[in-house]
C-alpha cells in the first residue's frame, strides 16, 4: 500500500463512487464523472430507490450495536469523497467501537471486485477520518436478500488504491476511451449512448481501411 497523498485541495476530491464505475468499465467511469452523461433504466431506478430508503431510515441503536446511515466520508490521501449506506459501529469492549461499513446494490454479486472496491475505499475512508481500524464489512444484495461478507486484505486494499489513482488519472486526462463490446454492456444503463457494438465496429472497419492503405 502507498502513502501518497492525491489530494491537498478538497475541490480536487472525486466521488467514491467513480471507483465502482472504473473497475466495472473505464469508458463508463468517464461518460458519468467526465461527460456529465446519466441515463436512468430500471434497474438504476430501483437501485436509487433502495438506497433513498436505506437513508431515510436515519440513525438506530440495537444493544451492543450503533447504525448510522448516510454518514458523509472523504480520504485526502486517495482524493475521495462520498457518503456511506451504512455503518454500523459493533460495542467491542469498554469504549471501544469497530466500525462496519454495508452498502447496498439492488442485484446480486458480481464477477469482477467493483462492488468490493466500492466497499473498501469507504473503509478507508472511515480509517482516515476516525483514526482506527476497518478490517472488514459487507455489501447487501436485493436481488438474493444476503450479505456478501467482505475483508479488507492487503490485496484488495491494493486493488482499492490503484482503482483510486487511474480513476484521478483517467478524469484528469479528460479522454473518454474507446468502447470495448462485453456482455455486461447490456447491464449498462448508458449503452444507448455508448454504443459499444456499433462504434466498435465503425473503428474496425476503419483500422482495416488503414492497413489496406498501409500496404497499398
Amino acid at each position: 500500500m502507498t502513502d501518497r497523498t492525491y489530494i491537498n485541495d478538497e475541490e480536487d476530491l472525486i466521488q467514491l463512487s467513480s471507483l465502482q464505475h472504473f473497475v466495472f468499465c473505464p469508458r463508463q467511469c468517464a461518460l458519468i464523472h467526465i461527460e456529465q452523461v446519466w441515463d436512468e433504466n430500471r434497474l438504476t431506478a430501483e437501485g436509487r430507490i433502495m438506497h433513498e430508503r436505506v437513508h431515510e431510515e436515519g440513525r438506530e441503536s440495537r444493544g451492543a450495536i450503533r447504525i448510522e446511515r448516510g454518514m458523509p466520508i472523504r480520504s485526502l490521501r486517495l482524493g475521495l469523497i462520498g457518503k456511506t449506506d451504512v455503518v454500523e459501529f459493533h460495542k467491542i469492549e469498554g469504549n471501544k467501537w469497530q466500525a462496519f461499513p454495508v452498502e447496498y446494490k439492488r442485484g446480486k454479486p458480481k464477477p469482477d471486485d467493483c462492488d468490493k472496491v466500492q466497499l473498501c475505499a469507504q473503509a478507508i475512508c472511515l480509517e482516515e477520518m476516525l483514526n482506527l481500524s476497518v478490517p472488514a464489512g459487507a455489501i447487501y444484495y436485493g436481488k438474493t436478500h444476503h450479505r456478501l461478507d467482505v475483508e479488507f486484505n492487503d490485496p484488495l486494499r491494493k486493488e482499492t488504491e490503484e482503482a483510486a489513482s487511474r480513476t484521478h488519472a483517467l478524469i484528469q486526462a479528460g479522454i473518454t476511451p474507446a468502447p470495448v463490446y462485453d456482455k455486461k454492456c447490456e447491464r449498462c444503463s448508458l449503452v444507448t449512448f455508448c454504443l459499444p457494438k456499433a462504434v466498435g465496429k465503425k473503428r474496425s472497419v476503419q483500422n482495416y481501411l488503414l492497413e489496406a492503405r498501409r500496404e497499398g
